[in-house]
């Protein structure tokens, strides 16, 4: 693997040798990606998306969402990243007097956009950039960073509501979001951050909701989910632990025991 990257605000190339790689992710910030070589399968507990060579896309801040990355017969997985952090969209706002019109909906985590010559012609342009030395590369990163902005906005001018939104997640309906978003394997601070709470608050919430605490809920949903898709949907215990948010087999099989008396293969 191969990960060639600028100093914050960075943009990233990279390169896979190995098989097709899965996971998952929050995503914190904005990232323009191009998708080079390979396919990549994403899923935000809603939609998939399936980005194929040539493909570009919006990856929208304090989302949750899982990936598979999948390289050509014979080849190699490649991405280039442009990562749109908030102080350089603030920056470009104030300079530009560029503002959100409107909130933008918050639902879907991934938007594509055109396909359009003058991305492609940006996108050959950052190769150019990345080999230069540290220093000299930094600073006319940026500056593409800011080019980047302004051809979203030019080629995909939607976006902006999306961009130049700098409001942290409100308070949102607790039950929905996590009946939603149970098999994402993420800390209870995301799941706090990305339902508008303190952790506090979302511990208290969610036990006054649910009588039972954050922690045993999400083991105890992932394991239902576990076993209607081994029992009812014939799946494999290896199909689906990771899917449901366990880190590996055995610590699946342990807990699927326990609460069912019966390892998953002899369900």
């Amino acid at each position: 693997m191969v990960d060639s990257q600028s100093n914050k605000p960075g943009i990233l190339y990279s390169c896979y040798f190995t098989r097709s790689r899965e996971g998952e992710q929050f995503i914190p910030e904005h990232v323009f990606s191009f998708q080079i070589a390979g396919t990549l399968k994403i899923n935000d507990g809603k939609k998939t998306y399936l980005f194929e060579q040539g493909d570009c896309r919006l990856s929208r801040r304090n989302h949750l969402a899982k990936f598979e990355k999948q390289p050509p017969e014979d080849g190699e997985f490649k991405s280039l990243s442009v990562y749109l952090d908030q102080e350089t969209l603030r920056e470009f706002s104030r300079e530009f007097d560029v503002k959100a019109q409107k909130k933008a909906a918050a639902d879907d985590a991934v938007i594509i956009l055109n396909n359009h010559p003058v991305y492609q012609s940006f996108k050959e342009s950052l190769f150019v950039y990345l080999q230069l030395p540290g220093e000299e590369k930094m600073k006319l990163m940026r500056l593409k960073i800011k080019e980047a902005i302004q051809l979203m906005l030019m080629i995909n001018p939607e976006v902006q509501d999306i961009l130049f939104d700098f409001n942290e997640p409100g308070k949102i309906n607790l039950e929905a979001f996590m009946n939603r978003n149970f098999h994402f394997n993420v800390d209870l601070n995301k799941f706090a951050y990305l339902t508008g709470r303190s952790l506090s608050t979302f511990k208290r919430d969610f036990e006054k909701l649910y009588n039972i605490t954050p922690s045993r809920w999400l083991l105890q949903r992932r394991l239902q989910e576990a076993y209607f898709l081994i029992k009812e949907k014939g799946q494999s215990p290896s199909a689906v632990y990771m899917d449901l948010g366990f880190e590996d087999l055995s610590h699946f099989s342990y807990a699927f025991k326990k609460q069912y008396g019966a390892p998953p293969t002899l369900i």
